[in-house]
Order: C-alpha cells, then structure tokens, then sequence
C-alpha cells in the first residue's frame, strides 16, 4: 500500500512514517500543509492519504477540503482524515463521498496510538470501506434533534447502525453484539425501511446512505 501523510504537527508525521515504514508501507510523501499533499498527490498518486483536518496557515479546515480536491482530482483515492476534535459537519462531507470511489475513514488523534486500532482502520479504508471513531460515533448519536428518523430506530437497531458506521461487517457486528446473523441482517433491514431507504438500491448503496444518515446533525 502506498501512502501521503499531511500533518503540521512533525513529531506525529514523522511518527507515522515511521510505524508505516516498519509495517511495510510505502509512503511516497511526508508533508506538512494542504497545497504541498495535493501537488504530491497529482506528481505520484498514492492508494490512500492520511491528513490532518487543521493545517497552516489559518488551522481551520485546510486538511479537509485538500482531501476533498484530492478525491475529486482523484476519484479512486482513499482518504483517512484525523483530527483532535469531534467535528460534525467534517464527518458528513467526508462521508459524503463513501460509496463513489476509495474509502474514506475520521479518526482522532488519540486512535494513533493504539496501534493495532489504527492499522485496522487504514487497511479498512484502503479496501473500500468506512472506519468512524468510536468516539465520533458516540458524539454523533447524542446530538440528534427532536425530528431526527434515527430516533424511530431501537435502542439495538443504533447499536447496528453505529457499528456500521465504525465500518464493521455484518459478521464482525454479530459477534460483538452476541447475536445471530439472520438478527443482523433483520436490524439492518429495518433500519432501511426507517430511514426510508429505497429497496431498489443495492444493499451497499444503502449502508452507505444509512451511515450518512446518522452522521448528519
């Protein structure tokens, strides 16, 4: 797998550089701004970029809209974005590209240094798939309003859907939820038909939108 990190902070970059070397990554670009992880991404294409959300020179959304140009110049492009904060509006547009070319994954910082957490979510994201923050999953759910369809779902059925939204099959959610997988399956079903999902769209189509559903605010 090869690899551009963008990330001001040079104690993490050169960090992840270095785990990702030792677990065998290639990383082709190591920078520590938006424009310089864009002209790298255009000169040599990597399978997935790692960028932080705040970069020079204003440390607002810098990170994310240079991993939203990434995507669009280059729409088989996984993106992994990290950030020290639980940012609503960050984890819905990022999301909002799931389904239309590589994974995307948000995770904070802190999830780097659970090693074993982090490499999962990266391989996760690089073979097409989401991988939320736990703790930007439980956030999310907490700040719903008072019209909000996920508030029609179970308290089992959230369970579903947030482990869905943390990129989990439907195997691994049976097993950490101790259930069957015609269970599964049956939550999920019903949370389509909550959420007022259309059959006609193919089941991976719908997770995705089931997902984007419960990250917007």
């Amino acid at each position: 797998m090869r690899i551009a990190i963008a990330e001001d902070d040079a104690l993490l970059r050169e960090g992840l550089v270095l785990l990702l070397g030792t677990e065998g990554f290639e990383v082709t670009a190591a920078v520590d701004n938006a424009e310089d992880l864009l002209t790298a991404v255009d000169a040599d294409p990597p399978d997935v970029i790692v960028v932080d959300v705040r970069m020079p020179p204003t440390f607002t959304d810098e990170g994310l809209r240079a991993a939203v140009e990434a995507r669009r110049r280059h729409p088989a492009l996984a993106v992994l974005v990290l950030s020290a904060y639980v940012e609503d509006s960050y984890a819905g547009e990022l999301l909002a590209g799931a389904g239309t070319g590589g994974g995307v994954g948000y995770l904070l910082k802190e999830r780097v240094g659970k090693v074993a957490d982090f490499l999962e979510s990266l391989n996760r994201v690089a073979a097409g798939g989401a991988a939320m923050d736990p703790e930007v999953v439980a956030q999310l759910l907490v700040r719903r309003k008072a019209d909000d369809p996920i508030r029609t779902l179970t308290p089992r059925e959230r369970e579903v859907l947030s482990l869905m939204a943390e990129g989990h099959s439907n195997a691994t959610i049976g097993e950490l939820l101790v259930i069957g997988a015609g269970a599964v399956h049956k939550h999920i079903g019903n949370i389509f038909a909550k959420l007022g999902l259309p059959s006609t769209d193919g089941a991976g189509h719908r997770r995705v939108q089931a997902v984007l559903t419960y990250l917007r605010a």
